[in-house]
């Protein structure tokens, strides 16, 4: 078992950084329309490469996604996504699972990553220093921009893996919703269930399973007053929380 786990690796990562090489001319040619500033093939080639890449990538280690509540995704407005982070796999379900990729606020760490960095600036992502407050709302009034654009954006607003048990949830920080305030968007409650599972639990064995995802109802954030505003935070978090809850009690009953 040792020795399949092994080999599935080897492949999980030499698919990783492969596909990026295999398709390297259509990474420079998104990044000069993006330069010239056209959004329409950018947009195109995303659509059309990140999903089969994330995909592939979860098919490879045997994992599958189960998703609910898609129709909680507004159809004619933008929107900020807002989840809770478990673990590595939180990415690639973010890009696949709620319809269409959207650009992520990335911890800058990300940014090193050699190819990996030039297909998420393609994507939107803004790369966040959590340890530089000058930086961090850099980076935020970066990302309140291309939600101003027109642009969905997805963001995890505990900053950090929860490392807790399944179903807990760390704490939100209020930055991630002033995007979507300043813009008057809906935010999107997304719960995730099960990634950290698939990854980490074992340093960074991919394990087969299921990730589960809900998407929560929108939050009109155009309605909301001030206090209501100083609260969303706490909202949100105790939305996901309660459908983390759900999910693992009804897990341990199909045991």
């Amino acid at each position: 078992m040792i020795v399949f786990y092994a080999l599935r690796m080897i492949v999980w990562f030499g698919y990783f950084f492969g596909y990026m090489i295999v398709h390297y001319p259509t990474l420079r040619r998104g990044e000069k329309a993006l330069q010239v500033g056209d959004t329409d093939t950018v947009r195109q080639i995303v659509l059309a490469n990140i999903p089969k890449w994330c995909n592939t990538l979860m098919k490879i280690g045997g994992v599958t996604m189960q998703v609910t509540g898609l129709e909680n995704i507004p159809a004619h407005t933008n929107c900020v996504f807002v989840a809770n982070h478990r673990g590595m796999f939180d990415i690639p379900v973010m890009l696949t699972a709620l319809g269409a990729p959207h650009g992520i606020l990335a911890k800058k760490e990300s940014e090193k990553i050699p190819l990996v960095n030039r297909w998420m600036k393609l994507l939107g992502c803004v790369f966040v220093d959590r340890s530089d407050v000058r930086a961090s709302m850099r980076a935020l009034n970066d990302a309140t921009e291309t939600v101003k654009s027109g642009r969905s954006f997805s963001v995890f607003p505990e900053g950090t893996r929860y490392k807790g048990e399944e179903g807990g949830i760390g704490e939100f920080k209020g930055g991630a919703f002033r995007i979507a305030t300043k813009n008057k968007v809906p935010v999107v409650p997304v719960a995730i269930a099960g990634s950290r599972d698939r990854f980490e639990k074992y340093k960074c064995i991919v394990l087969p399973g299921v990730i589960r995802v809900q998407v929560l109802p929108p939050i009109d954030t155009a309605a909301l007053s001030r206090e209501q505003q100083k609260t969303l935070p706490e909202t949100v978090q105790q939305q996901i929380h309660q459908a983390l809850q759900a999910m693992l009690a009804a897990e341990k009953e199909m045991v």
